[in-house]
């Protein structure tokens, strides 16, 4: 096989470990071998695909003496609270998700007209993360989120808030940049069938970053994190969990550049103290007064 075609033939076997998981009787069941090789290729995913199921194996496979190699669970030696994963290993792991979002070809209509995927950028270990919706034009053309116009109104905010944009991780639902009629100007919203298909390699990522915090970036990007579909007026400035995670909901920069009154961008300010706060990060009276 190629190594070009690698990534993509991965995904092919995790989706039917999953399909087999959710549609069998019988869990899957796999030798140590390919839990380990699996495991250093993408090893967050094909634990939460086998964790728990082991039981469902034949005992033989379990064995030691066993002439067939031993079964184990990969979340054992992957997916336990108690040894978090070193920042170096992070980094390689969302290096590795990256190769097969890179490879992806799940939305041909995206695949097609994209330039580039654009998976996400920053520290691997940060504790605060920020997701959007999807890539714009300038995203699409350098290969990163957020260095748009938006994307330079969110680095200024994450520098008020203490950070450099280095220092925490930003991310969107969507990896490629939604297509659009050659003759329409602008960015479409993902659709949710769209969403619902990259979701999972954001999934990955906040599993292997694991951040304190989680910012949603406008009201698709909480439709793609929680499913939840509802005006931004009612939504923002509360705080939600994703996955055990606390998650604050915010107004997209987008939002703010269109809209230009004080009392929206105080909200968005407002709700980024919250997130201090949360992360127990001390608030000078400067910011306690900022206003964006």
């Amino acid at each position: 096989m190629r190594l070009m075609q690698f990534p993509q033939a991965l995904e092919t076997v995790l989706q039917t470990l999953e399909r087999i998981r959710d549609e069998s009787a019988q869990h899957p069941c796999a030798s140590r071998r390919v839990l380990e090789i699996l495991g250093q290729i993408s090893a967050v995913r094909t634990a939460k695909i086998l964790e728990g199921h082991a039981p469902s194996c034949p005992k033989n496979l379990g064995d030691p003496s066993s002439p067939r190699d031993e079964s184990v669970r990969l979340a054992d030696r992957t997916g336990s609270d108690s040894a978090a994963p070193s920042t170096a290993n992070k980094a390689d792991a969302l290096a590795i998700v990256n190769e097969r979002v890179s490879a992806c070809v799940k939305c041909p209509n995206l695949a097609n007209s994209r330039t580039q995927t654009v998976f996400g950028v920053g520290n691997s270990d940060a504790d605060l993360m920020f997701v959007g919706e999807a890539p714009g034009a300038d995203e699409d053309s350098q290969g990163e989120p957020f260095v748009g116009r938006a994307g330079q109104l969110l680095t200024k905010i994450i520098r008020a808030m203490g950070f450099a944009r280095e220092e925490v991780y930003i991310a969107n639902v969507l990896k490629c940049r939604p297509d659009t009629p050659e003759s329409s100007y602008g960015n479409r919203p993902p659709t949710p069938l769209e969403m619902q298909t990259c979701r999972p390699y954001l999934i990955e990522q906040i599993d292997i970053i694991r951040p304190k915090v989680i910012v949603a970036l406008g009201a698709v990007a909480v439709e793609g994190l929680l499913g939840t579909r509802a005006p931004m007026r009612e939504l923002r400035g509360r705080w939600d969990s994703f996955n055990g995670t606390p998650l604050m909901v915010t107004y997209h920069p987008a939002y703010l550049l269109r809209n230009q009154s004080p009392s929206e961008k105080r909200k968005v300010w407002e709700d980024m103290m919250q997130v201090l706060e949360r992360l127990e990060k001390p608030i000078s009276e400067k910011q306690r007064s900022y206003f964006l």
